[in-house]
């Protein structure tokens, strides 16, 4: 069964370029618009404006980080929860794993929304398989992603087949992309507990990317690949050609 291939772009993504954009995903075919919850953005308003356009198309963030932006302080009003899904990550949070566990029940008592956490250890992914609808990962290459997945099936038990493991990659479609790709990945390289991470992997940054269809097929491990867009200026000239060339690659048969 091929995982389901939805779009991520940045919370700061113009409201603009967000009605126009989201239209077209949903016509291609995508699962979903991911918007990352940034400084400087509100991917709540985003997915607002992506509702008012849209029918099918689901609508998530990718992540709130809640020492940020606590459960308690979010204006969930004018989303559909039927299609959507409300992630949350720790941030900076001292304790975060005891911060996460009291943010979801929070989030459960306001919204029949499905909940998804921004894991990247495996105390998280393990709170996330047992009290949340989905796990966030995030810069894992397919063997590491492969590992990651079956660590969440094993911890989820019995709820194994309600919980859904999603992956950000980071993504281009255009080769002239590939330096603002580079930026992006020695960005994540910079922080502390993703160099961790990538350590603890054996991997450089930017060998979690993808720039060609084969790579997407890769990653079929998991229930849902969201290709977070990478351009060179963020237009929507530019998104619209990323969507219709990755929507060539979720059309590709297996193997090909």
């Amino acid at each position: 069964m091929r995982a389901a291939v939805s779009i991520g772009l940045p919370g700061t993504t113009e409201l603009a370029t967000l009605r126009a954009l989201a239209p077209r995903l949903e016509r291609l075919g995508f699962d979903a618009l991911w918007l990352n919850d940034v400084p400087g953005g509100d991917s709540l308003a985003g997915l607002r404006a992506v509702a008012e356009v849209t029918d099918r198309l689901g609508l998530a963030t990718g992540v709130i980080p809640v020492d940020r932006r606590p459960v308690a302080s979010l204006d969930l009003a004018g989303i559909p929860v039927d299609r959507t899904t409300l992630g949350i990550g720790s941030g900076g949070a001292r304790h975060p794993v005891t911060v996460i566990a009291a943010e979801i029940a929070e989030l459960r008592a306001r919204t029949d929304a499905a909940i998804a956490v921004g894991a990247l250890g495996p105390r998280m992914r393990r709170l996330a398989a047992e009290h949340a609808d989905a796990v966030v990962l995030n810069w894992l290459t397919p063997a590491a992603a492969t590992e990651a997945v079956a660590d969440l099936r094993r911890d989820a038990g019995d709820r194994a087949d309600r919980v859904r493991g999603v992956l950000y990659v980071r993504t281009i479609a255009d080769g002239a992309a590939r330096a603002a790709l580079q930026r992006e990945a020695d960005r994540y390289g910079s922080y502390a507990s993703y160099a961790a991470n990538f350590t603890r992997l054996g991997i450089s940054p930017i060998d979690a990317t993808m720039n060609r269809a084969d790579a997407l097929r890769a990653y079929d491990v998991v229930d849902e690949i969201v290709l977070r867009a990478i351009t060179v200026g963020g237009t929507l000239d530019e998104l619209e050609r990323f969507a219709e060339t990755t929507a060539g690659w979720r059309a590709e048969p297996q193997g090909a």
